[in-house]
């Protein structure tokens, strides 16, 4: 009887270490792959198209966006990605990278905020501006995180944002916190990073904007995160929304000292 116990818990032992390894296994392989195409990361042609449209005088206003502030001045560009979301004094609004360029659209070029707020996501004005995004982004590579939080807007959204991360609804009672609450986790083969504290270089918050392999589509962090919601089982929330700023507050002020990769590459 004891041998038989003992050969059972062997073979248990055995299982679960083959499982493991076919587990790593599988991860390695595919982090492997990420590497190999990151040399040639499509999201290379995005940025050149992003820089052209920074530059370039469109829209009914015939202007490009070289005025265009986002946090460090008018025109200026590197390092403004790592403190996005920030609270802007002339919006006197707290906004993400996407929802300000929004703003400098429409105050600059005199394009419509609200219908590429409505516009679906690669279609449009949609696609120049997800372009943007991933040339900005570009821009600051390698630097780390810091987003402020001496405004009393900008520590509303960070509260704001947590609660979100955490509110459980929809048909399977789902939050963002059920994938990226705790450490260690995996759905099929795709590590989900731990979003409640500080994920490290390059992971979750500090990665999008990113170019996805399987759909061959470049996401910005507002798809990113309507894509979650869509998981979740909930309704998509309005493009560049308080609610999905918040939600990059509370994700951006997690990432403190992480440097980004974006734009990087995904799955």
């Amino acid at each position: 009887m004891r041998m038989n116990k003992a050969v059972s818990m062997f073979a248990l032992g055995s299982l679960v270490t083959t499982v493991a390894l076919a587990q790593k296994s599988a991860v390695q392989s595919i982090e492997e792959y990420r590497a190999m195409l990151q040399d040639g990361n499509p999201a290379e042609l995005f940025e050149a198209k992003g820089e052209d449209l920074w530059k370039q005088k469109r829209g009914p206003k015939n202007t490009s966006l070289e005025k265009c502030d986002l946090g460090k001045g008018p025109g200026v560009v590197k390092g403004v990605f790592v403190e996005l979301p920030r609270h802007f004094a002339d919006t006197r609004k707290v906004q993400d990278l996407e929802s300000r360029l929004l703003t400098c659209m429409e105050t600059l070029q005199g394009f419509n905020a609200a219908e590429i707020a409505k516009t679906p996501f690669g279609k449009g004005e949609q696609i120049n501006l997800t372009a943007l995004a991933t040339w900005i982004s570009a821009e600051s590579k390698g630097m780390k995180f810091s987003l402020s939080q001496s405004h009393t807007q900008e520590k509303v959204f960070f509260e704001v944002g947590k609660r979100l991360f955490f509110q459980r609804g929809g048909p399977h009672d789902f939050s963002c916190a059920s994938c990226h609450g705790q450490d260690n986790t995996r759905i099929r083969l795709q590590d989900l990073p731990n979003l409640t504290k500080n994920p490290g270089d390059g992971i979750g918050f500090a990665a999008w904007p990113a170019y996805r392999v399987s759909n061959g589509q470049m996401w910005g962090m507002q798809q990113r995160l309507n894509d979650c919601y869509r998981q979740q089982r909930f309704p998509y929330p309005g493009f560049a929304s308080d609610a999905t700023v918040a939600l990059g507050v509370y994700l951006g002020v997690n990432s403190a000292g992480s440097a980004s990769v974006a734009p990087a590459l995904k799955r």
